[in-house]
């Protein structure tokens, strides 16, 4: 079964499928040329994009992302200016230096082949990676898939668990089976969800990656609130946050409690820093980073009993139902539209927040629930292949929802509710399938198709 850690893991924007992955991908790749002893006999590699990594890869940073994969760089520690320097190099003619060992040739118009009309069959993020000899001859060949949440699969395992931890003293998949321990151990979520990670690892070390990731979501809340300027991209899209935070202090200032607003602002924080290849944590993607920290953020500025323990069981009780969601059905944009990755957030921060201001396990399930339900349908159609329209508004607007369902299922006992969170992530799943591709990550459907002629009269009037 998965760890927390799984869910939360430390990287750039402004993609956990579509940049996170496909860089984890190209250092796999390079790391097995290494450990093969491939890497001398290597005098090209070939990069292959299919699907959705192809159709908005462009805007996510992908072709950058796996390139510094290939250097050796890591999402969690790699610096983004010299991703994007190296790059420039790389597109100028520059060598690739494999592995951080060995500068080979790179073209990149030929060596980086982009395939928009191809979609290979097992999921809809692919890429393959190829090295080849002097002579031509292939060396090795990997094909990879980017599941959603920086999880990386390769093609002889797709179908195998993600991760394989030892079962832990409280097993579980779904979550029935999590809130029938609960119930039988008198224990909560986070409480459980706790003895599981530490039988995988020591309690000192649980508590430093529980203080690590929540040190990065405070830094990209308060980095987003302060930083002012037009994301990257093209289209002129203006940073939000610094102002509204402005703007909301004044009316805090004056006697008006508009305390809903915050979690809003928060999550615009985040996902703006996302959007402009920050540091920030799948929660459980990218494209959905900004929610989990501002309800979390939220709890800490402004619940009365907030407290260093609610930290940790805030995000323990999040990771358990993002778990389910993983486990039973999909995060991923591309394959079930952005419910999977939007909707999933919400659920996770609603039944968190329900959990940390005191609600009993059924009043966590309801929470979660209920930000998964009015979510249900959500498409994935980023404008310009960027994550940034509708992706922040998305981001702050499920923050918002996620609080407000916390609220509720707190005011309800939940016993009388007639839809289980695991009905939910069933249905979640189904309707995903259900969306036309255009809907799912490829920006060929909804808004991002509706704007754009816009986008196109825009740039001609400027011209």
């Amino acid at each position: 079964m998965l760890s927390v850690f799984d869910l939360f893991k430390i990287g750039i924007g402004p993609s956990s499928s579509h940049t996170t992955g496909p860089m984890v991908a190209g250092k796999r790749f390079a790391d097995e040329l290494d450990a093969e002893g491939l890497l001398d006999r290597t005098t090209r590699v070939r990069i292959s994009l299919y699907g959705s990594l192809a159709l908005t890869g462009e805007g996510h940073g992908t072709m950058q992302a796996v390139l510094g994969g290939l250097e050796g760089s890591t999402p969690g520690t790699v610096d983004t200016a010299h991703l994007i320097e190296r790059t420039k190099i790389l597109k100028k003619g520059g060598d690739l230096i494999l592995a951080g060992k060995k500068p080979i040739p790179f073209c990149y118009a030929d060596d980086m082949q982009i395939h928009k009309g191809i979609f290979l069959s097992l999921h809809p993020n692919a890429l393959s990676i190829t090295a080849l000899s002097s002579d031509g001859s292939t060396i090795l060949k990997k094909t990879y898939y980017s599941v959603g949440g920086g999880f990386v699969r390769e093609e002889e395992n797709i179908n195998e668990p993600e991760v394989s931890l030892p079962e832990p003293p409280y097993p579980f998949t779904k979550a029935d089976e999590l809130f029938a321990i609960c119930q039988k151990e008198g224990k909560s979520i986070a409480e459980i969800v706790l003895a599981n990670e530490i039988f995988w690892r020591s309690e000192e070390e649980v508590r430093r990656r529980m203080e690590e990731i929540y040190a990065v979501m405070r830094s990209s809340v308060e980095s987003g609130l302060c930083t002012e300027g037009i994301l990257p991209g093209g289209l002129g899209v203006h940073r939000r946050a610094p102002n509204l935070l402005r703007k909301i202090s004044v009316l805090s200032a004056t006697g008006r409690r508009d305390l809903s607003l915050w979690p809003m602002l928060y999550a615009f924080a985040v996902a703006e820093q996302n959007a402009c290849g920050g540091r920030v944590v799948t929660a459980p993607t990218n494209g959905a980073a900004g929610i989990v920290p501002a309800v979390l953020t939220y709890y800490v500025n402004f619940y009365p009993k907030a407290t260093e323990q609610g930290i940790r069981d805030f995000l323990l009780t999040a990771g358990a139902i993002g778990i389910f969601y993983k486990t039973n059905a999909s995060i991923s944009g591309a394959e079930v539209g952005c419910q999977g990755e939007v909707g999933v957030a919400c659920s996770m921060a609603a039944g968190a927040y329900c959990a940390v201001m005191g609600g009993s396990v059924k009043q966590v399930e309801v929470a979660a629930e209920i930000g998964m339900e009015h979510c249900l349908g959500l498409t994935c159609d980023p404008v310009a292949g960027l994550v940034q329209v509708p992706c922040i508004e998305r981001n702050g607007v499920a923050a918002e929802r996620a609080v407000n369902c916390a609220q509720l299922s707190m005011l309800e006992s939940g016993s009388d509710r007639l839809v289980s969170l695991d009905t939910i992530i069933d249905v979640m799943y189904r309707t995903g399938v259900d969306l036309q591709a255009t809907y799912r990550e490829t920006a060929l459907g909804g808004l991002a198709a509706a704007m754009k002629k816009t986008l196109a009269d825009r740039d001609d009037a400027e011209k």
